[in-house]
């Protein structure tokens, strides 16, 4: 029954001095089911799903600048139906090497057609409830990329988590004959032998009714080499077979090859028997796999693979004196699959990873739903920083504690196995924390002596032009008689439940987002991250859940600043909510590309609609108000007409500001407001500051373009204002504060570049004095 801790940040103009921060704790339930009552049937199940929730809120107020803010806290939990969640699995299916997308392809889940992607290559799921593992194989009718089979984490507690499918292209075919012996190479690096070849004897190739085929064939053989690091990402499945005791266990991979015969004239798929596949021993650098590798094919209804056959060794004389030493195994290709060189891998560990809001790095500011990635390396031999190959892909999804990734590691030798960790939430990579000049154990959250045992590198460590957004580690496994290594952030592979419930003050990796210039507020708190956390409540943001309605309304301001401004949302014409607060958004707004003294903001408001209770609606009251010496220039005239023959109309006797009963129509760019409806409340809001940006109804946008589709023109004074803005009160009282919850969106990081440029040019001059006076405290 009792609540369990949770802070949210306070508006800029609400400093408690009572605990000297910007924080209130208003506590919240586990989400957890708890028992319910049995039906009568035959099976041992609850008729209806009981979830822990909230059975008591107190509203309390809060002093603040001028005002008082209601807040709603949580009391006592209690058994309540489960809020009902979707889970849902969204991205875009793009080439590898050039980013093109695959359009109108076919996504299959168990066998079954379940979606397709669009013409950029985008497409969305519903994962049906109790789906344990994910697995989606991308068809590609065009004939341009292998048929790609992925095993995809999702967020079983609902919401959408955002996957890139990267897919490698068709090699194009070479015709052979059947009449003839044919040896196909696989490898791909320029400079280097190939790891293996296929040889197929003469006669092999046979019709699907079982016929042999006499004729020319058309011979396609795509093959992913994993001494080429950027072909990680479009590994397909995540490298899992089933044990002879039923545990999944990891593999550790020398290769991937599709291969697709067709006959020349009729363009007829064709099998072919009694096929070898020739390993060349030299290639594998580490000398006890040459006795564990085995040749795999994948299971694209299951995602895990399945051992097709054992290799053996024989040499072969190649030129006069070079003798070589090949592996040898043999197979049947009878049906499209993706075959595999691979290791069963034992030497395993857990990497412990944290996601954050900001570079703050605060407990409370962790975010949920992050795309955790790891690439486990080999490094060449001699040369610990260099890797030669990777091995295994691995992703794992943040949730309320971070997330534990695994990895292969090594207890006698440090630098045995490397790995490279990345960070992705809705397509935006996260940065990981800087390692030079010099390593800062406090920041990067892992303490000495095992910090440089790790070998931790930042990406730019030895070239500030690469990206930021991942870090290489060594996976040195902690030593069981060593007290430094015994409290992360790698963890034996026994040990993963003490990884996935350790403390925040256990050693972990830290990504964090770029800082937004936005604050939210709800009277009644809500996780974005976990729409299991919503509740039954009139002042709620979102009335409805699993149907989330995002709306914005685009603001200019003819002033030579970026300034704040705020939406102070109410309740307008419902008679529960009348006069009281749903909840304060504060947005900064962004400069015009060409124009110095014009900028613009997309800021949200909450929409007009039924409330929990689905009896009637409610006209949110929603007040825009820029911050400082601001008068109100002039109002859509699309959404004035509107507003007028809609009453009750609001009263504007302000020019300082602007008040409108909300639109209960969608509208759209001619009236400067931008509606979306999604299962996710985070793609909802995503979709509508993208339309907004761009000032249209359909297309989106990550430029502010500041004279399309605007709803209100504001001309502001040349002096900044006296009172600090939001942002800079933040800076000033990082000092003070000392946890924190809620999350900046994403839509306003879009600068005035496009999203090609890179990442720390986009960065406004706030994120600057931010860093300056992190580094003076």
């Amino acid at each position: 029954p009792k609540p369990d801790s949770h802070l949210i940040r306070l508006p800029h103009d609400c400093f408690q001095n009572e605990t000297n921060s910007f924080y209130y704790d208003v506590g919240k339930c586990p989400s957890s089911t708890c028992t319910g009552k049995l039906d009568n049937g035959i099976r041992c199940k609850d008729s209806v799903s009981y979830c822990c929730g909230i059975s008591n809120m107190e509203e309390k107020e809060i002093t603040c600048q001028g005002y008082q803010l209601p807040i709603m806290v949580v009391t006592q939990c209690g058994c309540k139906t489960c809020v009902d969640t979707k889970a849902i699995v969204r991205g875009r299916a793009i080439a590898a090497d050039t980013g093109e997308p695959m359009r109108f392809g076919h996504v299959y889940m168990d066998g079954t057609r379940v979606s397709r992607t669009g013409y950029k290559g985008t497409f969305s799921i519903q994962i049906p409830t109790n789906t344990e593992r994910l697995v989606l194989t991308f068809v590609d009718n065009m004939q341009k990329f292998v048929n790609t089979t992925k095993v995809l984490p999702f967020n079983p507690k609902g919401g959408a988590v955002f996957h890139e499918i990267k897919l490698m292209r068709k090699k194009p075919a070479v015709i052979i004959s059947s009449r003839e012996t044919n040896k196909l190479d696989l490898g791909e690096v320029e400079g280097q032998d190939p790891i293996a070849e296929i040889e197929i004897p003469p006669n092999a190739f046979y019709k699907e009714n079982g016929e042999v085929f006499m004729g020319n064939v058309k011979a396609s053989v795509t093959f992913l080499d994993p001494r080429d690091v950027s072909t990680a990402a479009a590994a397909q499945s995540d490298l899992n077979f089933i044990g002879d005791e039923g545990d999944t266990l990891p593999l550790r991979t020398y290769g991937m090859f599709s291969v697709d015969f067709r006959d020349e004239e009729a363009g007829e798929p064709l099998n072919a028997g009694e096929v070898k596949v020739r390993l060349d021993a030299a290639q594998v650098k580490m000398p006890e796999h040459l006795k564990t590798m085995k040749l795999w094919s994948l299971n694209p209804d299951t995602g895990l693979w399945e051992e097709e056959g054992q290799f053996r060794a024989e040499k072969k004389q190649r030129g006069k004196r070079e003798e070589r030493t090949f592996l040898i195994g043999n197979m049947e290709i009878r049906e499209r699959r993706l075959f595999n060189l691979d290791v069963p891998e034992n030497r395993r560990c857990y990497v412990k990873v944290r996601a954050f809001r900001s570079e703050r790095y605060m407990p409370s500011e962790q975010t949920e739903g992050v795309v955790m990635t790891l690439i486990n390396m080999e490094p060449t031999p001699g040369f610990s920083t260099n890797p030669r190959a990777w091995g295994r892909f691995d992703s794992v999804i943040t949730g309320p504690n971070g997330a534990c990734l695994p990895a292969f590691c090594d207890e006698q030798k440090p630098d045995a196995y490397s790995a490279y960790v990345m960070a992705n939430l809705g397509g935006e990579e996260l940065e990981a924390v800087a390692s030079s000049p010099k390593l800062n154990p406090n920041t990067i959250g892992v303490p000495q002596p095992y910090l440089n045992k790790l070998n931790y590198r930042r990406t730019d460590h030895d070239d500030p032009k690469i990206k930021k957004t991942a870090f290489s580690i060594n996976v040195a496994k902690p030593r069981s008689n060593t007290a430094e290594e015994a409290n992360g952030p790698v963890y034996p592979f026994d040990k993963l439940k003490e990884c996935e419930e350790a403390p925040f003050s256990a050693a972990h990796f830290r990504f964090s987002r770029v800082e937004g210039d936005r604050y939210d507020y709800n009277t009644v708190p809500f996780n974005e991250d976990d729409p299991m956390s919503w509740t039954e409540d009139y002042l709620s943001w979102w009335p409805k859940p699993m149907e989330y309605r995002a709306c914005y309304i685009k603001v200019k301001l003819n002033s030579v600043h970026e300034l704040n401004v705020r939406s102070r949302n109410m309740g307008g014409t419902h008679p529960k909510t009348v006069g009281q607060l749903y909840g304060i958004r504060d947005t900064r707004s962004i400069r015009d590309m060409d124009q110095t003294t014009v900028s613009a903001v997309c800021l949200e408001f909450k929409c007009s609609g039924m409330l929990y209770d689905q009896d009637r609606v409610d006209r949110t009251l929603v007040k825009v108000m820029p911050q400082g010496s601001c008068k109100r220039d002039s109002v859509n005239s699309m959404l004035q007409e509107y507003l007028v023959n809609h009453l009750p109309l609001a009263v504007n006797n302000d020019t300082n500001e602007f008040t409108m009963l909300a639109p209960l129509d969608p509208l759209g760019h001619n009236y400067g407001i931008y509606t979306v409806t999604d299962q996710d409340p985070r793609t909802a809001k995503e979709i509508a500051l993208g339309r907004c940006f761009d000032g249209t109804s359909d297309g989106t946008s990550r430029v502010m373009k500041s004279n399309e589709g605007v709803a209100l023109t504001f001309t502001c004074g040349d002096k900044e204002v006296t009172r600090q803005s939001m942002f800079q009160q933040i800076q000033n009282s990082l000092g003070q504060a000392t946890a924190g919850s809620a999350r900046p969106g994403r839509g306003n990081r879009r600068q005035r570049g496009g999203s090609t440029a890179p990442r720390n040019s986009r960065r406004r001059s706030t994120r600057n004095s931010y860093t300056r006076a992190q580094t003076i405290g």
